[in-house]
């Protein structure tokens, strides 16, 4: 059997990512087989053990994930076009927290921010400037992960105001039989909300997939907002405030 990059082979079984990888390899964090390897490039079988040290398990479990209800006119990543990147957002004035009375008596509000949480925390997805809804932003390459990866197929669901007629075959279309880029997309669930939004749910991400999607069956997107990415629900969250992805929620 050939023998196959460890970093690669950590980030494929979900660990950490690739960059994580190289990172804990170095200082030792990585066990195979129950030794530690420090060479970095190292080839290992995808059989064996591969085990990380308690030092990589306290870092991780100390990494934050942040939903964010993002409004518009802000951009998921980097600052563009004179517009404010929605990380930004993530500062103490605009923490959501549930209070103690609407918890339950005995639980506390959760964790309160602390600028460190802003070391690494990068956008896991994108929202358009013009849409608006739950955008998640990490310090965990293991959610990264899961949510954008290559083979990631974590569901994403939207609600949708268009404009213009829409047909029977149109909405066939819609679930399952167009393309973009060159690439037929993949199948998905499309629906009336009612007489004037559509539910979309999808399993990919292309840059402004829905717009273009309904630009082609010749609909125009008036409102596009995201309600939820595999588990998590956007909620009551209201816009421009965000809150810790709590320890009972997953994607």
């Amino acid at each position: 059997m050939e023998k196959i990059r460890l970093s690669k082979l950590m980030s494929a079984q979900g660990l950490c990512s690739r960059r994580e990888a190289d990172s804990y390899i170095e200082r030792g964090w990585v066990l195979v087989d129950g030794l530690p390897v420090t060479e970095l490039g190292t080839r290992i079988d995808p059989s064996q053990t591969i085990t990380l040290a308690p030092a990589a398990q306290r870092r991780q479990e100390a990494r934050v994930t942040v939903l964010l209800h993002k409004p518009v006119g802000y951009v998921s990543g980097q600052a563009e076009g004179g517009y404010q990147p929605a990380v930004t957002l993530i500062k103490a004035a605009t923490q959501h927290r549930l209070s103690v009375s609407r918890r339950g008596a005995g639980n506390d509000a959760g964790p309160v921010f602390h600028p460190r949480c802003l070391n690494g925390l990068a956008p896991a997805g994108r929202l358009d400037i013009d849409s608006t809804g739950l955008l998640v932003l990490t310090q965990d390459g293991r959610i990264a992960k899961q949510l954008i990866g290559e083979n990631s197929s974590v569901e994403k669901e939207y609600l949708v105001r268009v404009s213009g007629r829409l047909t029977a075959e149109g909405l066939k279309l819609l679930q399952h039989g167009l393309a973009l880029d060159g690439e037929a997309l993949r199948p998905a669930e499309v629906s009336w909300q009612n007489e004037a939004q559509l539910r979309f749910v999808l399993r990919q991400g292309k840059k402004r997939q829905i717009r273009r999607m309904c630009e082609l069956v010749g609909l125009t997107v008036t409102g596009l907002k995201r309600v939820r990415i595999g588990q998590v629900v956007l909620g009551d969250l209201p816009a421009g405030r965000w809150r810790f992805l709590r320890q009972d929620e997953s994607f």
